[in-house]
């Protein structure tokens, strides 16, 4: 008897659990489709969902697949968060991107991140002024880094913001954006804000030293095209530069921009809408999702505007899952998910 009410406390317990109702999602904002095309990028039903939020700056986002998890980067906490279904978002790495020197302001924690070819973590780093390797496995996280470059012709960099990976080479973005006073800050050492290449072997090159912002960066899946951002409210806009690659008598591989245009002109959008032309992912089709004034923009390789997704915040970057079936997007105190497709 005694046996027989304990199965049956256990059973009321099991069908009480669930009768609970679901969890309630969060969601906010909307999708405006403006081509057809959107319908096979993202589904009529999908829905904008905040996973996180209660930051002060979201940037960053990179997806780590064989964990499952998402980090991305507080700048002005000097954090990286990860976020899993299991146990939401939680403090991964600090500090993070000003590691030593007194305290500070502004924005110096790391910004954008993104795993080399052999699954390590790279930091943009804006207090410590350098792209750098955290130099501890992914699932054992250390405040450990190793300088990958700092400096272009023997000049600190300002704050690099934005980097990404391409056969063994790193190429990122330089605004001034980690620097206390920005344009006035007496620490800044080079007069432009460049884009950069870091060669596995050799010097880094300055590629653009004309954009007065340039942000986000990001290759075709052909790498014939690099797409960079510029986040100048007086300009913003994103550019699209054709890659042409030589080979050099030593064997090295040299690598130019040449003609540069420009991709989306959202300058008209910047007096009424929160945020600029930032950080972007390009997914294997060649669907650009790029974070710009009033949320994400869905642009073709040639730049045609497939669609928004509206946002009342500011949003600074976008990452697609491995399966390429998931957006997760960082909207400045949110996190957010779009599952684009089953």
């Amino acid at each position: 008897m005694l046996r027989q009410q304990g199965i049956l406390g256990i059973i009321i317990i099991i069908t009480c659990l669930a009768c609970q109702p679901a969890k309630e999602v969060k969601t906010t904002g909307s999708i405006e489709r403006l081509d057809p095309a959107l319908d096979s990028i993202i589904s009529p039903d999908a829905k904008i969902e905040i996973i996180a939020e209660g930051y002060d700056w979201s940037e960053g986002p990179v997806w780590v697949e064989d964990q499952n998890m998402l980090l991305f980067s507080d700048v002005p906490k000097n954090i990286v968060y990860k976020w899993t279904e299991q146990n939401g978002a939680e403090p991964y790495l600090t500090p993070s991107g000003y590691t030593d020197g007194p305290p500070r302001g502004g924005e110096m924690g790391s910004n954008g991140l993104l795993l080399d070819d052999e699954g390590n973590l790279v930091l943009c780093q804006h207090g410590d002024r350098r792209l750098a390797q955290m130099m501890a496995p992914l699932d054992s996280p250390k405040a450990v880094f190793q300088t990958i470059a700092d400096k272009f012709n023997g000049k600190r960099f300002n704050s690099p913001n934005d980097a990404t990976f391409r056969n063994y080479d790193f190429y990122l973005t330089d605004p001034m954006y980690g620097l206390e006073k920005r344009m006035e800050d007496p620490a800044k050492e080079i007069a432009f804000q460049g884009v950069y290449r870091i060669p596995a072997e050799g010097e880094v090159t300055v590629l653009v030293d004309t954009l007065t912002r340039p942000n986000g960066i990001a290759f075709s899946p052909d790498g014939k095209y690099l797409f960079v951002a510029n986040s100048d409210p007086e300009k913003a806009r994103w550019y699209r530069f054709d890659v042409a690659e030589s080979t050099l008598p030593d064997g090295n591989v040299n690598v130019a921009l040449a003609s540069g245009k420009i991709l989306y002109d959202a300058t008209s959008l910047t007096a009424t809408e929160k945020g600029l032309p930032d950080g972007m992912e390009i997914d294997s089709r060649g669907n650009i999702f790029a974070s710009g004034p009033g949320g994400v923009f869905i642009f073709n390789l040639e730049g045609k505007l497939l669609g928004k997704i509206k946002l009342p915040e500011a949003c600074s970057n976008a990452v697609v899952s491995g399966d390429e079936k998931t957006l997760f997007v960082t909207n400045d105190m949110y996190i957010l998910r779009i599952k684009m497709r089953n």
